[in-house]
């Protein structure tokens, strides 16, 4: 398989799209190393059970330097802000819909690479509509 840019290919000639999940603290443990290569098209931050790195009490600065650390340390596509779906779906790192759209969306999407946000779990933004609450900000 060859690789340029992006566009990957796999050997049946199908169009693959690499992407990874890592924790927020910056390198993550698992998949520094093959996020170094430069090599993925998505990378889902999740910021959420990490509080060194993740929004609590009305506080974003913590998570706005490490989305900083991540946008511009590791070369991927696109970067997606990874948040719990409501208090429940967490242990910690909830953001209300109203800060995220107030005090959290404005400092990351800024970033050229910033491509969106990516919700745990479907179940639980069913529950609190955390999406239908975010979309028009997103």
């Amino acid at each position: 398989m060859e690789f340029h840019g992006f566009s990957k290919y796999s050997s049946q000639g199908k169009k693959v799209i690499l992407s990874a999940a890592p924790q927020c603290p910056y390198p993550d443990a698992s998949l520094g190393p093959a996020l170094n290569t430069g090599l993925f098209d998505n990378v889902w931050v999740q910021f959420y059970n990490n509080p060194p790195c993740q929004y609590a009490s009305g506080d974003a600065s913590n998570l706005l330097s490490a989305w900083s650390t991540w946008t511009s340390s590791v070369t991927a596509g696109s970067f997606y802000l990874g948040l719990p779906a409501s208090p429940d779906a967490a242990g910690s790192g909830y953001i209300p819909p109203s800060d995220l759209t107030s005090a959290v969306l404005p400092g990351v999407k800024g970033a050229s690479n910033y491509g969106g946000i990516m919700l745990w779990s479907r179940y639980y933004d069913v529950q609190n509509n955390y999406s239908g609450q975010v979309k028009d900000s997103v």
